[in-house]
């Protein structure tokens, strides 16, 4: 579910018009060749907790390779593929999309920098379906194709993406992780810089990799699972995982475990141990939950783990509430959300540091502080004000201030290429109307761009405005909703509006561009973002409010931001459609199974939609801080009340459907996605379609294809267009 998280039209009008009759056909006949696929027997499964009975009628989908389950998920989804291929406007929309990505040269991701001075980054080119790992020296040195996915596709049929990589200090090696048809489940090779090839041999379960290596770049430490030996429930799959060290070279079998979650320090089986080594050659010690946005650490040095005999000191508790880390000499600065709610940076001794005896270096105030950054010549503070992202410089000496960074684009931005052995940082930045560039903020100097992202004639389109608002509650809370539209947008209830929104793992939806955005705008749509409670738009509190017990304020919050685009006539109920993914299916589904008079169309993507099976699944128990457990009556009851397949009920006119998901996926199962289909099919009587759209070389998104991105978001649009009533989607009559 988390972390992590998409036209002049050049066609045959001959071959167009040709299309026509046959797409108007299959639309036209949509329902009866739905009513005509296979349908899925009631075989109910009830369970009891604390006395609530919950029938499961489609327990026996849990398992995909049923041959009955098999047939029926095939015959579906081949029955979506072609209604939404079918759809007049779709294919036409899909050609905008990829033309308008295709107007930036290449779209580069992932800068990082070593203190040798190479350059490494990825970079997919126009026409290109993934993302390559290519080195220079310097920003401005000559580009060297490191590493190509695509010809692993080219030798075992399926696609493959590169999952994260880490270069060596000295530049020698990188270690990359690479995974098959969006499993997630990466590999680990490493790789010799100068000649390109592999050294040594692939090491499998590095899934999340964390790589770090030591300053002299003789070895790496990464994490890693465990493996699952016959017999091993599911459940066990992110259990006991364990910090590991390997040199550039090394066999499987000389990988050296250094610890495991679940042995030692007091670390439960079901967290993450990692080990991250600073340039100065101290070690930390980070252990985390992977859904939760705080962490425990302790600190020892290289030496005494190269000797086998690491004496771990505690540095922070999981009850500091620490969200960032950075060291310099003997002191440690933090970021934490210790009693204060949009989060203040404290500063101490490493030696003995206590969160309750450090000095406030940035107190609390209205903005929220996102994120801290420890580089050779200062701290770099991330701040959100509103909706406008800002970043801070903090000298190394007591007393320091914030100064800050002034930017150009007002927006959003992540940072990257940061090293304690480099000065300034890189940063990533965009806006609602402001297509991505890359940026160097160097120690003391004006923000550069470093040229690495080739603009687009796209990439600032004059015509495309953000209106941000406020909306009030069911409770009165005030929620934030961009609307980004065209210049001149009428306010006469006509405009078909797609809501988007997450929710969840306090994870913000700040300000992103998107060329497929365009082509829905130059289609006549307006796109709406929405940041419900279980976000930290606010900071921390309005994550709590939102997670657990308090997850109905998700999709309440989410109800009132689509009442309000009523009330205000963006739209009405038959011109609206709402679109969430994975954790964000939760907010999708219940706005839907509680206001299905609110919307056209719905589109859960990879969603999060039987909470309570959530659990038994092998990510399930990861989320259990997220989302609660049935263990007890008021995690069961949560999970109950967010759970849409369990709350869809018969005889209800709910809006067209379209689930989509990846049978590979490793963080959502699919099942979750078919079971709900298969439910809402059986109780729905609107008369509306409900599309089960299935990719077998796909997973949760996470190293998706160019070509699958822009198909599935060319589905979604056409889908909603055509469920709004749309001219140009519609099938002739």
């Amino acid at each position: 579910m988390n972390p992590t998280p998409l036209f002049p039209i050049r066609s045959a009008a001959r071959a167009l018009r040709g299309l026509a009759g046959l797409a108007a056909a299959l639309l036209a006949g949509a329902a009866l060749a739905q009513s005509a696929l296979p349908v899925a027997s009631v075989k109910n499964v009830p369970e009891t907790f604390f006395g609530t009975t919950v029938d499961d009628p489609y327990r026996y989908f849990e398992d995909v390779k049923n041959p009955e389950v098999a047939a029926w998920m095939k015959a579906h989804s081949e029955h979506a593929f072609a209604t939404l291929k079918a759809i007049p406007g779709r294919d036409r929309l899909r050609q905008r999309i990829e033309q308008l990505d295709a107007s930036a040269p290449a779209r580069v991701v992932g800068v990082q920098r070593t203190p040798a001075g190479a350059w490494f980054y990825e970079k997919r080119g126009v026409g290109e379906d993934q993302f390559k790992l290519y080195v220079r020296q310097g920003a401005g040195g000559a580009e060297r194709l490191l590493f190509d996915p695509e010809t692993l596709k080219a030798a075992t049929g399926q696609p493959h993406a590169i999952n994260y990589y880490s270069p060596s200090p000295d530049g020698r090696y990188v270690a990359l992780g690479v995974s098959a048809a969006g499993s997630e489940d990466a590999s680990l090779r490493v790789l010799e810089v100068a000649s390109g090839r592999q050294v040594g041999p692939e090491i499998p379960r590095a899934q999340f990799g964390a790589v770090s290596w030591t300053p002299d770049s003789r070895e790496f430490y990464f994490h890693r699972m465990q493996k699952l030996e016959p017999g091993m429930p599911p459940t066990d799959k992110y259990q006991r995982s364990s910090a590991v060290v390997m040199r550039p070279g090394d066999a499987e079998a000389d990988v050296r475990t250094v610890l495991t979650a679940g042995s030692a320090l007091g670390i439960p089986a079901t967290e993450f141990a990692i080990v991250d080594i600073q340039p100065d050659g101290r070690a930390l010690l980070i252990v985390l939950d992977g859904v939760s946005p705080d962490f425990a650490a302790w600190h020892s040095t290289l030496a005494a783990l190269r000797a086998g005999k690491p004496d771990w000191q505690p540095l922070v508790k999981r009850a500091d509430r620490v969200t960032g880390l950075a060291l310099r000499g003997d002191r440690v600065w933090a970021l934490t959300f210790n009693g204060a709610s949009r989060y203040r940076v404290v500063s101490g001794p490493v030696a003995g540091f206590s969160l309750a005896k450090a000095q406030v270096v940035v107190p609390e105030s209205q903005r929220v502080l996102t994120g801290l950054d420890g580089a050779q010549d200062a701290l770099y503070l991330s701040a959100r004000d509103g909706n406008v992202k800002r970043l801070y410089r903090i000298a190394y000496r007591d007393g320091a201030q914030p100064v800050e960074v002034p930017l150009p684009v007002a927006g959003n931005f992540s940072t990257s290429g940061v090293r304690a052995d480099l000065p300034g940082v890189l940063l990533d930045l965009q806006g609602w109307t402001r297509a991505r560039q890359l940026y160097e903020v160097p120690a003391g100097g004006a923000v550069r761009n470093t040229g690495l992202q080739p603009a687009g004639p796209f990439d600032a389109p004059t015509d495309i405005v953000a209106t941000e608002v406020m909306v009030k509650s069911h409770d009165g809370a005030m929620v934030p909703m961009s609307i980004i539209h065209k210049q001149g947008t009428q306010l006469d209830g006509s405009n078909p509006v797609l809501l988007y929104g997450y929710a969840s793992y306090g994870i913000t939806e700040e300000p992103w561009f998107s060329y497929s955005r365009l082509a829905w705008m130059e289609a006549g749509g307006v796109f709406a973002v929405a940041n419900p409670r279980g976000s930290s738009v606010f900071g921390r509190d309005w994550h709590e409010a939102g997670k657990q017990t308090t997850k109905p304020n998700t999709w309440k919050d989410f109800i009132a931001c689509a009442e309000w685009l009523i009330t205000q006539k963006w739209t009405q109920p038959a011109k609206l459609t709402i679109w969430g993914g994975s954790a964000g299916g939760i907010l999708v589904g219940r706005a839907m199974t509680e206001r299905p008079d609110l919307f056209a169309a719905v589109v859960p993507s990879v969603g999060s939609l039987d909470m309570v099976r959530a659990e038994t699944t092998s990510n399930g128990v990861p989320n259990i801080p997220e989302f609660g457990t049935r263990a007890n009556e008021a995690g069961f009851r949560a999970l109950l009340e967010m759970s849409t397949y369990h709350q869809i009920r018969d005889g209800v006119n709910y809006p067209a459907v379209l689930l989509t998901h990846g049978v590979n996926d490793p963080r959502v199962e699919v099942w979750t996605s078919t079971k709900t289909g298969a439910r809402l099919l059986a109780a729905s009587r609107s008369g509306r379609p409900v599309l089960l759209r299935l990719q077998y070389d796909s997973g949760h998104g996470i190293g998706n294809t160019k070509s699958q991105v822009f198909d599935e978001v060319a589905d979604v649009y056409a889908f909603a267009l055509w469920q709004m009533g749309v001219p140009g989607f519609q099938p002739a009559r």
